[in-house]
C-alpha cells in the first residue's frame, strides 16, 4: 500500500486502541468524574485529561497530588474501570469515525494488522470483542506482555518493536496509529513511521515533529492512499 506523505511500500499495520480504536478515552474521563464525584474527592473535571496517554511518571504525579493514600487511588482507579466496563457492556464504547472503514481497507489489501496498547489484556479482549473488530487482527500485545518481557512502556518503542518482530516485517514496511503524545513518541523511537489521529488533545508542536503524517481521522487518512 502506497500513502502519500509517507515513504514504502506498507504491507502492516499497528494500532494502539484507546482513543483511536474505541472511544474509551472519552468514557474513562467520564468515569473519573464520576468515581471522584462519589468519593467526594475535589479534583477539577479538566485535571483527567492529563491522563490521556499519560506515561507512568506522569500518572505517579497525578495520584500523588490527588489521593492521601494507596487504598484511596486504587478505591478510584477500580471504580473507574468498572464503570468503563460496565459501559462498554451497554454499548456505549463505540469504534471512531471511520475505523471500520479503514479495517476493511486494509484487509482487502491483505494487509497483516496488529494492536500494541498500554492496557490490560483482558480489557483489549473486551473492547474489540464488543465492537465485532477481533478477527480483524492477527494479534495483540497489552501491558500484560511489557511486564513479561520485561519492557519498557510508551513513550519507549519496545512494545512497537516487539509488534514488529511479531508481524515478520521490516520497520520501512508498517505504519504505526496512534492518538496520543506518549504514542507518537514511541512510535517515533521505534523508528516506525507514526500516524496520529488526535483524539481529546490537539497535537502539539512535538507532536508534528514526532509524527510522520497527521490526520483528522482514519477517513482522512483512507483518501491519502495511491
Amino acid at each position: 500500500m502506497q500513502v502519500k506523505g509517507l515513504v514504502g511500500d506498507i504491507k502492516g499495520v499497528i494500532f494502539d486502541l484507546d482513543g483511536l480504536l474505541v472511544n474509551s478515552e472519552k468514557l474513562y474521563w467520564q468515569a473519573n468524574i464520576q468515581a471522584a464525584q462519589e468519593a467526594k474527592l475535589d479534583i477539577p473535571e479538566d485535571s483527567y485529561l492529563k491522563l490521556t496517554g499519560a506515561t507512568a511518571k506522569d500518572m505517579q504525579n497525578f495520584y500523588h497530588k490527588y489521593f492521601a493514600s494507596e487504598i484511596e487511588r486504587d478505591a478510584f482507579i477500580k471504580r473507574t474501570d468498572d464503570l468503563v466496563w460496565q459501559w462498554t457492556d451497554e454499548g456505549k464504547l463505540k469504534l471512531q469515525k471511520g475505523v471500520q472503514e479503514a479495517l476493511d481497507e486494509f484487509k482487502s489489501r491483505d494487509l497483516h494488522l496488529a494492536i500494541a496498547s498500554s492496557n490490560y489484556k483482558r480489557v483489549i479482549e473486551h473492547a474489540i470483542t464488543k465492537t465485532g473488530i477481533k478477527s480483524y487482527f492477527d494479534f495483540y500485545l497489552s501491558y500484560d506482555d511489557v511486564e513479561k518481557f520485561e519492557l519498557a512502556p510508551k513513550p519507549a518503542g519496545d512494545i512497537y518493536k516487539l509488534a514488529a518482530k511479531e508481524l515478520k516485517l521490516n520497520k520501512q514496511e508498517l505504519i504505526i496509529f496512534e492518538d496520543s503524545s506518549t504514542g507518537i513518541a514511541a512510535s517515533k523511537d521505534a523508528g516506525i513511521q507514526g500516524i496520529m489521529i488526535p483524539d481529546l488533545k490537539s497535537p502539539s508542536l512535538k507532536d508534528k515533529k514526532n509524527a510522520s503524517l497527521i490526520c483528522t481521522s482514519f477517513l482522512d487518512f483512507l483518501e491519502k492512499i495511491a
